[in-house]
């Protein structure tokens, strides 16, 4: 192993391989500090060419390799195993912002780069790159693309993969493939880009991506609505997509005991309403025309819906300081669940339509073989994601509760399954659910899934031991 490290510190400079503890730790360990495992060392290299270097000599030496960008992932897809045998090679040395054309309205990245950095340089260039999500200031590009990321603007411009028009990847072999075309026409044969966007680092290393940008919006309103039921949400959903059409950018569906967690945990965020509802939504319009146009259309959803009976009071954010307080909220239910404690998550989806059957299903299936355990329910409720995770009952024992996190995941899973919905909405398999998948994808999906895995990386140094 010493000639390989030896090799490694020739190709890209022997400070940008570490390997005593001190330097390594922050890599090991996973976003929610579940689990550390180990490594052979932490290789940063600053350059594609230096990632290519580096898998060339991991193919030689056939040392198994785990990608890793901003270690935000919550499915153990970004840390190695406990084995020692592997090394992580970090992605955050390449982190420049290569090229901006306004005129195509694309932005070409290198993998390393903070995801907000990229939406920053996107608003200075009088643009939006409408990617956003909780881990922004902290997870990159490259790890969005490797999970295909949502986030909360998926209603309106999609998942990463709807984002990016081409990629730069390493492939298994140590090969650079340059496919970073701006085009939005491109029918020349199999589509490799979407192939390795969502593979989780698992058939090659994106080290830079071709962007879509979008014009800066004239108007961004934001509005919380108050609900009894998920299904009063649906409805509500129908009445703003049909008068707002694609201005509707965001849609998030909010449970009462959600923002309780967070009024407990972080006392200077509280409702704007005198009385707790059952379920929240957080409605965003962005508007091309004008702030008038966008009120007016907001102000008529607000209105039909009280009229119908669907939601019984709302706020409209004045102000931009009163749109980010509505939206820390939201953002700030997960960082209230860790402050209440060791909880069980799932990054679910199913048909939108179903959402108010399967929450009030599952809901009551958990309640019968886990009694008073606390449902805590938000998500991205225009395009079927929930994130449907469960605290243990008050003053229950959170590593008794955790013992069972099978059985409560075999009950959450299996009714996403009967909704024809899917297990990972947008955190990707990992290690973490990487053979609960094979429990609800049939026998040939899972064998064209190994195939492709075989043809690209037939010695298995990819991100071994994830998604397959």
């Amino acid at each position: 192993m010493n000639n390989f490290l030896d090799e490694c510190r020739s190709a890209i400079g022997a400070n940008h391989v570490l390997t005593d503890d001190a330097d390594t730790a922050a890599y090991l360990t996973d976003w929610r500090r579940r689990f550390t495992g180990k490594a052979l060392a932490v290789v940063k290299p600053a350059s594609a060419d230096e990632v290519a270097a580096i898998v060339r000599l991991c193919n030689e030496f056939q040392i198994p390799v785990v990608p890793q960008g901003g270690n935000t992932g919550l499915v153990l897809g970004s840390v190695p195993d406990d084995s020692g045998s592997a090394i992580v090679l970090s992605l955050t040395r390449l982190n420049r912002i290569r090229a901006i054309d306004l005129v195509n309205n694309t932005m070409t990245v290198e993998a390393g780069c903070i995801l907000e950095h990229i939406q920053n340089a996107a608003s200075e260039s009088g643009r939006l790159f409408p990617l956003s999500l909780a881990a922004e200031g902290s997870c990159t590009i490259g790890g969005n693309l490797a999970t295909n990321a949502g986030g909360t603007g998926v209603l309106r411009y999609g998942n990463a993969r709807d984002l990016c028009l081409g990629l730069e990847v390493v492939t298994p072999q140590g090969e650079l493939w340059s496919g970073l075309r701006g085009l939005r026409k491109d029918n020349t044969g199999y589509d490799l880009r979407d192939l390795f966007i969502g593979a989780e680092g698992s058939l090659g290393i994106i080290t830079a991506a071709v962007l879509k940008l979008f014009p800066q919006p004239k108007a961004r309103l934001t509005a919380l609505a108050t609900m009894q039921t998920a299904d009063d949400a649906l409805q509500l959903l129908s009445i703003a997509q049909t008068q707002c059409g694609a201005a509707l950018t965001g849609f998030e569906l909010m449970s009462d005991f959600c923002l309780q967690l967070v009024s407990k945990h972080f006392p200077q965020m509280q409702l704007p309403f005198p009385q707790h509802h059952p379920q929240y939504v957080l409605l965003e319009l962005s508007d091309n025309e004008s702030e008038e146009h966008a009120m007016a259309m907001l102000e008529n959803v607000i209105t039909s819906a009280l009229e119908e009976d669907v939601i019984q009071d709302a706020v409209v954010a004045a102000s931009i300081a009163q749109s980010k307080s509505l939206w820390n909220l939201r953002e700030h239910i997960p960082l209230a669940q860790a402050e209440e404690g060791k909880n069980i998550k799932h990054d679910v989806s199913v048909p939108i339509s179903c959402i108010g059957d399967f929450i009030r299903e599952t809901d009551i299936l958990l309640q019968k073989d886990f009694p008073a355990c606390r449902m805590v329910t938000f998500g991205h409720l225009g395009d079927g994601n929930l994130h449907y995770n469960i605290s243990p009952p008050e003053n229950a024992s959170d590593q008794a509760f955790i013992a069972r996190q099978e059985d409560v995941n075999l009950v959450v899973h299996d009714s996403v399954h009967r909704f024809g919905g899917s297990i990972s909405a947008e955190h990707g398999l990992g290690a973490l659910k990487r053979d609960e998948i094979c429990r609800y994808k049939s026998d040939i999906e899972m064998n064209l899934m190994r195939s492709i895995k075989r043809a690209l990386d037939p010695m298995n140094l990819m991100n071994p031991g994830k998604v397959l």
